[in-house]
């Protein structure tokens, strides 16, 4: 009797198991949901002062400047991890912030480094969003090549490059896509306008679905 009583808990064992298997087999062939969230955001500002680049580039090791090439002065952030472009009319173009607050960072950061060459920035910097680059996912696969027939203002060269470019007048906004519903955004100039980009792209993509 308790042989069999182990025999038959055994086999409780072993099918609690196999249900468990498939249970996990199955969440991971379930489709990625959509997302999405900022990367890069893309400003520009003015300090409302002149700036002596060479002066600048001579003092801080964290800077580049190659006149004969480029006027402008790279300066590298490390934290925030931003980098920024100094004009020496004190227009200023910052890049890999994934938020404004971190934006606002690395201007203050800057206008602390220009204090190193005497250089005080009295004013508050207005600063203007030019681009946002956002990536994510709209949660399913597809077919690229019907999106690029059956979709407007796309471009798509597999040989060159396996991205899908679809361009969304409404939304002022850039998608790339992948076969496997990977995406990236540019072109939109908030988190909100991302999202309706986000939105509109989705409809889209359903309305060629159900064709």
């Amino acid at each position: 009797m308790a042989k069999k009583q182990v025999k038959e808990t055994k086999k409780v064992k072993k099918v609690k198991e196999t249900k468990k298997t498939k249970l996990t087999k199955k969440t991971k062939q379930e489709p990625e949901k959509r997302d999405i969230h900022v990367v890069n955001i893309v400003v520009s500002t003015s300090l409302e002062h002149d700036i002596p680049l060479e002066k600048m580039a001579a003092t801080l090791s964290n800077t580049e400047y190659n006149p004969e090439q480029f006027p402008g002065l790279v300066i590298r952030i490390r934290e925030p991890k931003t980098s920024a472009l100094i004009f020496s009319s004190g227009k200023v173009v910052c890049t890999g912030a994934r938020s404004m607050e971190k934006v606002e960072e690395s201007i203050k950061k800057i206008i602390k480094s220009l204090e190193k060459i005497n250089v005080k920035i009295k004013i508050k910097p207005k600063i203007n969003i030019q681009n946002i680059v956002a990536s994510g996912s709209v949660g399913m696969d597809l077919n690229l090549n019907v999106l690029a027939m059956k979709l407007e203002n796309t471009e798509y060269e597999p040989e060159q490059f396996p991205g899908l470019v679809y361009k969304l007048p409404q939304a002022k906004a850039t998608f790339l896509l992948f076969s496997n519903g990977k995406i990236v955004c540019t072109g939109t100039k908030s988190e909100g306008e991302v999202h309706e980009a986000l939105d509109k792209l989705i409809e889209n993509l359903k309305k060629i679905k159900k064709k």
